[in-house]
């Protein structure tokens, strides 16, 4: 049985037709996270890191920021489509750390333009933890280890715009109850 927030029974509601930004550095605990909340919402996770291998083929994976862009474009058109055949839906943006502003912004101008509001979930997590997590392996991106994530967190632009930040270091469920409470209306 799946569990109901909270906050549900007090009378709030979870924005039935959103997009949700699943950002962070690597090995934070975002896609562990995207899972959980497409699980108790109904939702649905546009993962780039699943998308990038079904476009092309091994040898043509790069992954560079060109790449990544016209993934998370694909990712965008794909919301579309589900948001038009099912307008009550919670579109999960996983696979991307959103590490620069013009990220975050070009799904900011897409969620305006089809009308849909959005929520950037910032995962966070020590150090360590993140070096344990990356070390595991099992992952798509083949480029996903520490090294990927110190590059990233040097280059990493502070996201500006109204967020909730989850410490993954907590345990599964507060960081879920955390976020679900992040996507209710009143």
């Amino acid at each position: 049985m799946v569990a109901v927030h909270p906050v549900l029974a007090a009378g709030c509601r979870l924005y039935l037709r959103m997009i949700v930004l699943m950002a962070g550095l690597p090995g934070t605990g975002k896609s562990t996270l995207a899972c959980e909340l497409a699980k108790r919402t109904g939702g649905v996770v546009l993962d780039k890191d699943a998308i990038r291998p079904a476009l092309f083929p091994a040898g043509d994976i790069e992954f560079s920021s060109e790449q990544d862009d016209f993934c998370q474009h694909i990712m965008l058109l794909t919301a579309e489509y589900l948001l038009r055949r099912n307008p009550e839906r919670v579109i999960l943006l996983d696979g991307r750390p959103f590490s620069r502003r013009y990220q975050i912004d070009d799904v900011i101008r897409f969620s305006n333009r089809v009308g849909t509001p959005w929520r950037i979930l910032e995962c966070v997590c020590g150090e360590a933890t993140a070096k344990e997590r990356l070390g595991k392996g099992g992952h798509p991106a083949a480029n996903r280890d520490f090294e990927l994530y110190l590059a990233v967190r040097a280059r990493f632009e502070p996201i500006e715009r109204k967020k909730t930040v989850i410490d993954t270091d907590r345990a599964l469920e507060k960081c879920v109850e955390e976020a679900l409470g992040s996507l209710l209306v009143a």
